[in-house]
């Protein structure tokens, strides 16, 4: 007999979500930054280390603030299973009266939800809260080290894309091309982020450009602006 294997995209949510974030930030943030200061009328030099002082700077903020945002998701689970196998401790009863209600709600008729609940609860009363009650899951579940190391990762891959754009292209039209290149690296992540979630490649990729051209529309403004002020 064939063994039926089937995976769902919310597996992937947890991993996706950080690279995804990581590597538009790392395109849009370095590319909208050598945009600016090209505008400004800088030197190469002076574009490129600021590139690369923003790809630094970029992926260890991205590697903390994940970090910390994805750890303090960890502390209210742990939080909510701890107070959740007290009252199993204090009060079982009630706990799988409570599941009960949750399967009666659900759909399932009221004996047939009791022997669900029991049955779960005698195999594995936490989980079965955990699952039902909270909503939490293996899946979901927060990996603060794993949503660190992928935003830095992504990041500095994303970011290392409009360097190169900078490093290769002419001086003279520096800002249209790392703004060029990077909307299509835009374009790419986005319909490839959308793709491997399942949702609508053209939808995914337009946002992604939508956004990544108005923030560098906006620091050509500023590089401009103090570009002709110096």
């Amino acid at each position: 007999m064939r063994k039926h294997s089937e995976r769902h995209y919310g597996e992937r949510i947890g991993w996706l979500r950080a690279a995804v974030l990581g590597a538009n930030d790392g395109i849009v943030s370095t590319a909208s930054l050598v945009v600016g200061v090209a505008a400004a009328n800088a030197a190469r030099a002076d574009i490129l280390i600021a590139g690369m002082a923003g790809l630094v700077a970029g992926a260890m903020s991205m590697a903390a603030g994940e970090y910390v945002s994805v750890s303090s998701q960890a502390d209210a689970e742990s939080a909510d299973l701890e107070r959740e196998r007290k009252e199993l401790e204090n009060d079982v009863e009630s706990e799988r009266k409570e599941l009960e209600t949750i399967y009666v709600r659900r759909g399932l008729d009221r004996s047939l939800a009791q022997q669900v609940a029991v049955q779960l609860m005698a195999h594995d009363a936490l989980s079965a809260h955990a699952r039902d009650e909270l909503g939490l899951s293996e899946i979901h579940t927060a990996r603060p080290i794993q949503a660190a190391l992928a935003s830095a990762a992504t990041f500095a891959v994303g970011a290392a894309l409009p360097l190169f754009l900078a490093w290769m292209g002419p001086t003279e039209l520096m800002g249209e091309v790392v703004a060029g290149g990077s909307l299509v690296f835009l374009a790419l992540l986005g319909g490839v982020a959308a793709r491997v979630g399942g949702a609508g490649v053209a939808v995914g990729a337009g946002r992604v450009i939508l956004w990544g051209a108005f923030a560098m529309a906006a620091t050509a403004a500023v590089g401009a602006l103090f570009g002709i002020v110096a």
